[in-house]
């Protein structure tokens, strides 16, 4: 694979720093079996090597590995990389992490029996070279699997809200695209054979949906960079679209909140050749 052109290789800066500011741990402790659900449909089996893409802080890798397959993690985030390598340790389960880019995976072709991605490998901006890498280190008749937020989900809308605040760099396409059928299989073109469900993750937490933006505005480094970028007045337009969008949606209570949100789980099995 080649190396990124200089504006991309700036936008990859920025999105490394991103996925580093604040600390994500904090957040992805409140979902962590939601990732241990995701990897229950893998069908994974002692032995079989499997590569977790945009691991974060482990929690699709932990599971993973409790089934006693061979794991590896992935991600662009140094410090989400330290985290999931305590926690796999505290577990006493052997898991390699590696730090590296879903774009250009440091890893050998058809090297992974299973290979997938929970909420990672989707925020990437060229799709085009996550379908081709996660195709290429996939064993032939292997299995790739993602979950993807959908564009018109909880997530997806939040997204939307994010960037007409923010608006993303120049002809990157929106993440959630990848939470479209169509789309999906389009960019694994015909000699991936794909499968898709739209499923629904419940975000909880024990807090109000006030408490709940000002926690990812903390902790959740793409909102918190977002906040840096605006100025007082832009700040408080996002804060108040952000609270409206928690709170609308909120099925718990005023001090627990509830809220559903659709993504599209990918099945794609590359052809045997």
């Amino acid at each position: 694979m080649g190396s990124a052109a200089p504006g991309f290789a700036e936008m990859k800066k920025g999105m490394k720093a991103a996925w580093m500011a604040g600390d994500f741990g904090q957040i992805a402790r409140h979902n962590q079996w939601r990732g241990e659900d995701f990897v229950s449909r893998l069908g994974l089996k002692p032995g079989m090597r499997v590569l977790d893409v945009g691991c974060g802080t482990g929690n699709q890798s932990i599971p993973a590995a409790r089934t006693g397959a061979d794991v590896t993690g992935v991600d662009i985030a140094t410090n989400l990389i330290e985290q999931a390598r305590k926690r796999a340790e505290e577990e006493g389960l052997k898991i390699r992490f590696v730090e590296g880019d879903a774009e250009q995976l440091p890893f050998g072709a058809a090297e992974f029996d299973v290979v997938y991605s929970m909420f990672g490998a989707m925020f990437a901006p060229r799709p085009e070279l996550v379908a081709s890498e996660f195709v290429r280190v996939c064993k032939p008749g292997g299995l790739i699997a993602m979950a993807n937020w959908t564009p018109g989900g909880f997530v997806g809308q939040m997204f939307k809200i994010g960037s007409t605040h923010v608006p993303a760099p120049p002809g990157v396409q929106p993440p959630t695209l990848w939470g479209e059928d169509a789309v999906v299989r389009q960019r694994f073109g015909p000699k991936v054979k794909v499968e898709t469900a739209k499923r629904e993750f419940i975000n909880e937490f024990p807090f109000s949906p006030e408490e709940v933006v000002e926690f990812f505005r903390q902790y959740f480094g793409p909102t918190q960079r977002a906040f840096t970028q605006l100025d007082e007045a832009g700040q408080k337009a996002l804060r108040a679209d952000l609270l409206q969008h928690w709170t609308k949606h909120n099925e718990g209570d005023a001090n627990r909140t509830v809220v559903k949100a659709e993504y599209l789980e990918v099945h794609a099995r590359p052809d045997l050749r």
